[in-house]
Parts: structure tokens; sequence; C-alpha cells
């Protein structure tokens, strides 16, 4: 039984799709104006880790992120570099496509954007106008959030505890300093659409409620996001999209915890991040994914380079055994004994099932690596079996739902300083080999073997492993 932790009932609930065997998602992307911090890749790496395990039980997914691409950051970020906003929102969407990219993350099914969506945004603001949850003051609308009586219902604030937040407009023309923007009247060199309360733009509330309404359905089974979406962004989706429809708008909300560097949230408004585009350049997505993994999605995770470091460790274990599986099979002549898997697939499922918990999952997987590299230390040549069994747990769970092994990279193709130091050692000893020193040559081999880097020599070349 699949059970996720629903932050709208604040529990564990068994997963119960509209439609059987399907699944409908939908997941809070980027608003372009800049590249995306790795914080937001955590988001967007386990958003892509429970998607991908829906699909390894079989489900039928449809997952959906948009792009906001009309925004007051995206306006200010074309000002600053003088050129359009519409440019600027193209350039970062672009960039936004390659890192995903390069962290391993799938395409999702439909990437909506905000400026392909005014009529279907103008359509449920003129439901909520006409039924009493907006007002029109000179061209701006606002959602009139007392009229919503379950405001708060997702965060869990009361509606006469709330004051104006950091990211809740302060405007003279609302009614209560809650009213949030669904229609923002054109300023002056600003893009606008055409709408019944003049020339314009949507919120940001607005944009998602739409975009989603218009991929999944009024009412779908899954709506995640980090935790800092939970109020007042998905608050006011709720608001807004129910107060439309008249129907509930999602059944399971799921919120990714913050990424933090010395305990506080990695933030551009903060400015201690890292892009992920930058993190990428000296970690692998491999490595990166594990990092995460580790931690269980809705818990705070520490970003450091040390952390980091120590992923990469782990990561090279799995992708050493899966590398050697991979290259030793087609000289296994014999089918061999039986090798059984069944008990670590059962136990990644069990981890899994139990509300995406990906730190468990991933001890499985080491689990079953130092299961195989011992079968490997009693078997000198194993059968057919052995490999197959292997490579088949491996690339169902490793590669196929957490996406920490690359099949088409070895690890030692991963270029690091570390790496490439080991290569020049090589290179060093080889050339001491060729003037018979034989004394530097057994120096440099075991001086490596202590710190847990093996050379192998053959015939044409030296490679090496870690253990």
């Amino acid at each position: 039984m699949l059970t996720i932790y629903n932050t709208l009932t604040r529990k564990k609930e068994e997963f119960k799709p509209i439609r059987e065997g399907r699944v409908s998602m939908y997941v809070c992307g980027p608003t372009v104006y800049n590249y995306f911090h790795i914080g937001n890749g955590r988001s967007f790496i386990m958003a892509d880790i429970i998607r991908r395990y829906f699909i390894y039980k079989g489900y039928d997914v449809k997952y959906v992120m948009n792009i906001t691409d009309v925004d007051d950051r995206i306006i200010n970020q074309a000002i600053a570099e003088k050129i359009d906003s519409s440019q600027v929102a193209a350039e970062y969407t672009e960039a936004f496509f390659e890192d995903l990219k390069k962290l391993g993350v799938m395409d999702a099914d439909v990437h909506p954007k905000a400026t392909e969506h005014m009529q279907e945004i103008i359509d449920i603001i003129k439901k909520l106008v006409k039924n009493g949850y907006a007002y029109n003051v000179s061209g701006n609308v606002f959602y009139d959030v007392a009229k919503f009586s379950s405001y708060g219902k997702l965060s869990g604030k009361k509606l006469d505890e709330l004051e104006a937040g950091a990211r809740v407009d302060v405007n003279e023309e609302k009614k209560d300093p809650l009213d949030f923007a669904l229609w923002k009247k054109a300023k002056e060199g600003e893009p606008f659409w055409e709408s019944p309360w003049g020339k314009g733009r949507p919120g940001w509330h607005i944009e998602c409620s739409a975009m989603s309404c218009k991929h999944l359905g009024e009412t779908f089974d899954i709506h995640a996001g980090g935790n800092d979406l939970i109020f007042p962004h998905h608050e006011n989706e709720i608001a807004q999209s129910e107060a439309a429809t008249q129907k509930k708008f999602v059944n399971y909300w799921l919120h990714f915890g913050f990424l933090n560097i010395n305990n506080e949230k990695m933030s551009k408004s903060l400015g201690n991040f890292f892009t992920a585009r930058d993190v990428v350049k000296h970690f692998p997505a491999e490595v990166i994914r594990l990092f995460f993994s580790q931690t269980h999605y809705a818990g705070p995770l520490n970003f450091s380079t040390e952390l980091l470091e120590s992923a990469r460790k782990g990561q090279e274990k799995i992708q050493n055994l899966y590398d050697r599986l991979k290259s030793e099979i087609a000289a296994a002549a014999v089918p061999g004994e039986d090798f059984e898997t069944d008990d670590y697939k059962k136990r990644f499922d069990e981890a899994m099932d139990d509300d995406f918990n990906t730190p468990q999952a991933a001890a499985v997987i080491f689990d079953f690596v130092k299961y195989a590299n011992s079968y490997f230390a009693s078997h000198p040549s194993p059968g057919n079996k052995f490999f197959e069994a292997s490579l088949d747990f491996l690339n169902s769970t490793a590669v196929n739902v957490l996406g920490v092994i690359n099949p088409e990279i070895k690890t030692m193709e991963y270029p690091t300083i570390e790496n490439e130091l080991i290569e020049l050692l090589i290179q060093v000893r080889l050339d001491a080999r060729k003037e018979k020193n034989f004394a530097m040559s057994d120096k440099i081999r075991d001086g490596l073997k202590e710190l847990g880097i093996i050379l192998q020599d053959s015939k044409d070349k030296t490679t090496y492993k870690r253990i």
C-alpha cells in the first residue's frame, strides 16, 4: 500500500487516484528571470523521483510543470538588462530546460507557460467576480479572502491571525491587506493583455490555477512544490480554484523541505545560493541525486561540498558494481546458479511505498551492492543468472527510479580534479615502469591502495577502481 503525507490533512494517507491506474500530478515550476539555484533543484529532482516511482509501479502518469514567464521579477530583470521582458523569459526558459536535463530530470508531459494561457486565466477571474469572490478597483482585480470560509486550511493559518506578509502586496485599493491580486493594471512600459478590466497582466497565483486545471482537470491527484509555497501561493491556489469551480482542487499536497546553508534556507533573496548549473560542473547529476535521496523529501537538508563528496564516494560504489556487471556479462558463458534479488526489491518497494522514503530505498541499494560484491568474491566466474538478475535490480531501482546511476558513463570518466590527479599518477607510474624504476612504480601503486584506489594493469592500459 502506497502512502503519502498530505499537507492538507497533516497525516499519511493511502494513495487512491481519481482514475484507477492513472496519476495526475502538477509541480510548480520556475519563474524564469534567472538561473534556478540548487535548492530549487532539490524540489525538481525529488518530484522527478516520485514521478518515476509511480511509473515503476505501473501507473500512467500525466506530469505537468509550469513555466511562469510573466512576473514582477522578470520585468525587473528586463529593466536591469535593458531588454524586453519576453527576451528575459525566453533566455531563462531555455536555460531551465538545459539545467533540468543536466540533473537527469525527465521532461514533463506538458510545460505550460502563463503567457499561453491568458484566456483560461481571464475566464477563472470572470467566474470569481461573478461568484462574489473578487472585486475590481480601477482595473486591478483582487480576491476577497474573507469570502472563502476555509481559507488557511492548507497552511493551518487562521484568517483573523494573519497579517500582510513579505510576499503579500500592500495596496490601499484592497478591502483587506490579505486580499491578493488576480489581475494587475498595466503600468507604463510593462507587458499587457486585453481583459474585461482593461489592459493588464495576471497575478502569480491565478496562473497556476488556470494551467493546472486546463491540463489536469478541475480536481486532480497531486500538487507538489517547495515548503515556501504552502503560504501564500498554494493556499491562494486552493481559495481561487475552489471558489471558481465549487469542487475540491487537489487530493494530495506534497511539499519539499528546504536546502540550507549553515542551517539557513538557501534563497536568492538572501544571496546564499549556488546555481544548479554551477554545482553540476563539479558533481555529476547522479551524485547530486544520491545526495538528495539520502534525506527524506520533506525534511531540511544542509548543503555542503563535504556532504556532496561523501555522496560521490557512495555513488561510485554503486556505479563501480554496475560498470563491472555490464563489462563482464558477455564473458559469462553458462547460466550458473539462481541469484535471488526478490528480498531487495521487496524492501525497496516497502521503503518507497512509505511516503517515498528514499533514504531507506538508497540503503537497500547499498546493501545489495555489498551482497553482489560478496558474491563476486566467492564466485570467480558467476553465471548469466547472476549478471542478469543484478542488472535488472539496479536498472529498475538505481537507474529508473532514483537516477543515481548513469548507464552511459563509467565512474572514471567523471571530470573531477581528484580523478585527473589519479590519472596523472598512473601516467607517472607507467613512465617509471618504462624506465624500469620498479621501486617508484610500486610506491605509487601501494600509496594509492592505502587511499582506497586499486590499480588494475592489463596488456594495453591501467585502470582503477575505488574500494
